[in-house]
């Protein structure tokens, strides 16, 4: 169930020429990335998945060096510091300990993110005392130390970076019944569901829960012959709130595939009183909409068409949006994050948590209010309360 948008990242940080590519190398065994006297070779983050056992699939970021010049040299700089962001843990390689490193130490205490340092020696000796700064020290000319590096980044690596928790498995319980409302419309995959749909049944076989599929024109049949009033929970996808709503008796639990991912990916208490922030805006404040996937967009895309459209019915006021796709930095942006009045992030169904968190924590240090496409939608429905009470009782 874990893609390679998933799975936990290791990023390699150091200065030019210091051995960032070569350790890739050595620890994948395998010739994946590009070596070079020449300072300066990596110019751009690259990306290599392995396998480490006991952990399992992880990707490798090795990044341009930290100490790059010129304006050229300092956009790359950047780049590497921006690959801070999203990793679950940063490997730090260095010969000399200096500003550079300082920087990128520095950065990882501040956001909370798992750095281990490595003394890199650039001969076959054994380990000498260096910098107390070291975690590690490390020879690449010395294959008998790529196990016990390996281990120092098993040990490093929080386990919530590849354990994920349950999705719904402090509400949800073995022999439970489950309803998934999944409309298929012109936005709909071709043959298959969309991953959060997959990503909630597979958690619901693992609880050992019982899940019904239904389109929204069925679920009134449904009602009649599974008796949706002894379910568990229902779950739907956002765009269908307010039909799914009117079905469902009040008393039985509602949310959306979205909400229960946002939730699982973190800053959960940040969407809610975020999304209660929507009441607040006003004709003509700016609304930034971030997407994490490429799509083919369609005229009932739920980001850039019905989403917006919501916003305006449910609010009265005229706002203007602006579309960040990809897993582009909010640093990317034409205009301040000060303009906007609010930041309403997807599902996130294909990054990790912790991308999902650095996308966001510069919106939050400027003081902008943060939401999710479907409590975003939850409340302009009307239900924003009914859809997270499970979350909040």
């Amino acid at each position: 169930m874990k893609g390679n948008e998933l799975k936990p990242r290791i990023g390699l940080f150091g200065r030019r020429n210091v051995g960032k590519s070569t350790m890739v190398n050595f620890l994948t065994g395998q010739q994946v990335a590009i070596v070079s006297d020449t300072a300066g070779t990596t110019t751009d983050p690259v990306r290599k998945s392995m396998e480490i056992g006991g952990i399992g699939p992880v990707v490798l970021i090795d990044t341009a060096g930290i100490d790059d010049e010129g304006e050229l040299g300092l956009q790359r700089v950047e780049k590497s510091m921006a690959a801070l962001a999203e990793v679950d843990l940063a490997l730090l390689l260095y010969t000399e300990w200096g500003a550079p490193e300082e920087r990128v130490a520095d950065w990882c205490t501040a956001h909370g993110t798992p750095l281990l340092k490595i003394k890199s020696k650039s001969d076959s000796s054994e380990h000498s005392e260096n910098s107390e700064k070291s975690d590690f020290q490390f020879s690449i000319f010395n294959f008998q130390l790529r196990e016990p590096l390996i281990q120092a980044i098993r040990q490093a690596l929080p386990e919530s970076a590849y354990r994920g928790r349950s999705l719904l498995g402090d509400v949800v319980a073995q022999g439970d019944h489950v309803v998934l409302v999944t409309p298929i419309d012109s936005s709909a995959p071709e043959g298959r569901m969309i991953l959060p749909q997959v990503q909630v049944l597979r958690d619901l076989m693992d609880l050992h829960a019982v899940a019904t599929f239904c389109q929204p024109e069925e679920l009134e049949f449904e009602n009649s012959k599974l008796k949706i009033e002894n379910s568990r929970l229902v779950v739907t996808d956002s765009q269908v709130f307010h039909k799914v709503a009117a079905i469902v008796p009040e008393e039985i639990p509602l949310t959306s595939f979205s909400i229960v991912l946002a939730r699982q990916k973190g800053l959960f208490a940040e969407y809610l009183e975020g999304t209660r922030q929507i009441g607040n805006l006003q004709d003509g404040d700016r609304v930034l909409l971030l997407e994490s996937c490429t799509h083919n967009v369609t005229c009932e895309d739920i980001g850039r068409v019905k989403l917006p459209a919501a916003l305006k019915k449910a609010t009265g006021k005229e706002l203007h949006f602006d579309i960040l796709a990809g897993t582009d930095s909010l640093s990317t942006l034409h205009s301040p994050l000060s303009t906007y009045s609010l930041v309403i992030q997807c599902g996130g169904c294909v990054i990790t948590a912790q991308q999902v968190k650095a996308r966001l924590l510069p919106a939050l240090e400027a003081g902008v209010p943060v939401s999710n496409y479907g409590l975003a939608l939850a409340w302009c429905n009307g239900i924003f309360e009914r859809a997270t009470r499970i979350f909040r009782s």
